[in-house]
């Protein structure tokens, strides 16, 4: 498995950063090739599955994740999200955690624990500088609002 740590601070207030990073349609548009469906459709909560299916027609996999924790922040206090990875390609597990940063920012940590059936450990520092790569560009978009 590949572990990897994702921290931005930015200047957004804690709900806002919050609902950036776990509106789960919008990770489509920052990860290319990417389309996301969420069951049941309405708010997040412990339970919801959110699927991600990438690539291109036969060439595609589904990256199923249930939300196992689902803590939004309230007031001055973090929020917390666990998915965990229930696909038959992409094995693991990611935590997003949105807390008071300096100055009145917001801090987003991510964190992923992240596995691909089929392939042999030693590719395990692939995974985890194409995983950093992908979701850093992924995070910034997002938080971006782009």
């Amino acid at each position: 498995m590949a572990e990897f740590l994702l921290e931005r601070t930015v200047a957004l207030p804690l709900d806002e950063a919050w609902r950036r990073v776990t509106v789960w349609p919008r990770h489509a548009r920052a990860v290319p090739l990417t389309r996301i469906t969420v069951t049941p459709a309405g708010p997040t909560h412990e339970g919801t599955l959110v699927v991600a299916r990438s690539g291109i027609g036969p060439l595609s996999f589904a990256d199923p994740m249930e939300v196992t924790v689902w803590q939004p922040p309230e007031d001055d206090s973090p929020g917390l999200c666990r998915l965990e990875k229930r696909g038959r390609v992409v094995t693991g597990w990611a935590e997003i955690e949105v807390r008071p940063g300096p100055g009145g920012r917001a801090r987003v940590v991510w964190r992923e624990e992240l596995g691909v059936r089929f392939l042999p450990g030693g590719l395990d520092g692939v995974v985890q500088r194409v995983g950093r790569y992908v979701f850093g560009r992924a995070v910034n978009r997002l938080l971006r609002g782009t």
